[in-house]
C-alpha cells in the first residue's frame, strides 16, 4: 500500500488474482478523504485484501498508473483533428475561439461576412503551424451556407463541430434611456431576430445534415445573459437570444431521439463581454465606462467584464468526448452575474 497527500495506491493479491486501486483522495471525496485517506485505503484492504500479501508498490509502477489516468483524461478532452465550423468566426469572440481550438489541433473553418478579417485570422493561425480555412458566408442565406458545406466537405470530408457564434444587435432594436417601448423600430427588431435566431437555425439545418450522416457531432449555440433574464434596453437582442435557448433544448431532443445519441446540442450564455456590438452601450467615446457598465459590474461578483479566453474551456468541454452525456444545456459564463442578488 502507498499513500501520500494526493494519491493512495493499493496492490492486493488473493490467490492468482491481483487487485489494484489508485485513489486520488482530493478528487474522490474532497477534504474529508484528503485528511483521512488512510482509513479509506484500509477499508478496501480489509474487504478485499489478505494481510499476508500486503506490500508496498514500487515508485515506477505507481507512476505508470498515474500516467495511464492522465492519458485517459487527455483522450476525453482531445479535439485534435476535429473539423470545427465557426459562424461569425472573425468576430471578437469567434476569432479567439478559432485560434485557441486550432492550437489544440482542430481543423478550424472560419465563416464570416468580413473577408478581410477572416483571411487575416486564418493567415495568423497558419503562421503558427495550425490548420484553418476561411469561407465567406451569410448566415441568413441558406444557399450560401449550402455552398460553404460543399467546400468544407471537399476540403475535410466531415464536420464534427458547429459553433453558431454569429449574431449582433443594432440601435433601432434597443430602447434608449430617454425612449420607451413605443419608440421601438420594428424593422430593426426583425433584423436582430433574423440575424441571431435564424442565423442560428439556418446553419444548423445545413451542417447538422452531415452530422446525422456521420451519426456524431456537437453543436454549440451562442445565447446571452439576456436569454436568462430580461435586461433593460436590449429588447430585440434579448428576445432573439431567449429563442435560441429554447431552440437549443428543442434540437437536443430532436436530434437524439430521431438520429441517435451521438448528436448533441448545447449552448453557452456569456455574461458581459466588450464586443463591437455592445461597445456603444458599455463605453463612452473617450473609453470610460458608461453608467450602464458601472451598474453591470456592481452586480457581477467578479467585478469585471469577460475576456474571450474565459469562454475557451467551456467550449472545449462541450465539443469534446468529456461531455458525451451532456445535451440540451445552457452553460452560463458570467462571473456570477446571474447568481447574484442584493
Amino acid at each position: 500500500m502507498f499513500l501520500d497527500d494526493d494519491y493512495g495506491f493499493i496492490h492486493l493479491s488473493r490467490g492468482h488474482r491481483d487487485v489494484h486501486f489508485l485513489i486520488h483522495t482530493s478528487q474522490l471525496f474532497g477534504p474529508l478523504v484528503h485528511l483521512h485517506g488512510m482509513y479509506l485505503l484500509f477499508f478496501f484492504f480489509l474487504v478485499y485484501g489478505d494481510h499476508r500479501d500486503l506490500h508496498r508498490v514500487d515508485r515506477r509502477q505507481r507512476q505508470m498508473c498515474i500516467r495511464d489516468s492522465v492519458r485517459t483524461m487527455n483522450e476525453l478532452f482531445n479535439v485534435k483533428g476535429k473539423v470545427v465550423v465557426i459562424t461569425g468566426g472573425a468576430g471578437i469572440l469567434g476569432k479567439g475561439i478559432a485560434a485557441y481550438l486550432a492550437k489544440e489541433g482542430a481543423k478550424v473553418v472560419v465563416l464570416d461576412r468580413s473577408e478581410e478579417a477572416g483571411k487575416a485570422l486564418v493567415d495568423s493561425i497558419k503562421a503558427e503551424g495550425n490548420e484553418a480555412m476561411f469561407l465567406y458566408t451569410d448566415v441568413m442565406d441558406k444557399e450560401v451556407l449550402e455552398g460553404n458545406k460543399v467546400e468544407i466537405m471537399k476540403a475535410y470530408g466531415r464536420i464534427d463541430v458547429l459553433l453558431n457564434a454569429a449574431g449582433g444587435n443594432m440601435a433601432g432594436a434597443t430602447i434608449a434611456p430617454d425612449k420607451t417601448f413605443f419608440d421601438l423600430q420594428i424593422d430593426a427588431f426583425k433584423k436582430v431576430v433574423d440575424l441571431n435566431l435564424f442565423g442560428t437555425v439556418l446553419p444548423t439545418m445545413v451542417f447538422a445534415e452531415i452530422m446525422v450522416e456521420q451519426k456524431k457531432g456537437s453543436i454549440v449555440n451562442f445565447c446571452s445573459e439576456s436569454a436568462l433574464r430580461p435586461l433593460t434596453r436590449v429588447v430585440g437582442y434579448g428576445a432573439a437570444k431567449a429563442a435560441i435557448a429554447n431552440f437549443t433544448k428543442y434540437m437536443a431532443g430532436e436530434l437524439a431521439l430521431k438520429f441517435g445519441n451521438g448528436l448533441r446540442v448545447n449552448a453557452i450564455a456569456p455574461g458581459f463581454f466588450l464586443t463591437d456590438q455592445n461597445r456603444a452601450l458599455l463605453t463612452n467615446p473617450d473609453g470610460s465606462l458608461t453608467d450602464r457598465s458601472k451598474t453591470i459590474l456592481a452586480h457581477t461578483p467578479f467585478n469585471r467584464f469577460g475576456e474571450p479566453e474565459d469562454l475557451y474551456g467551456t467550449i472545449h468541454y462541450l465539443i469534446s468526448d468529456a461531455s458525451n452525456f451532456v445535451t440540451g444545456t445552457v452553460a452560463v459564463i458570467d462571473g456570477g452575474f446571474d447568481a447574484f442578488s442584493i
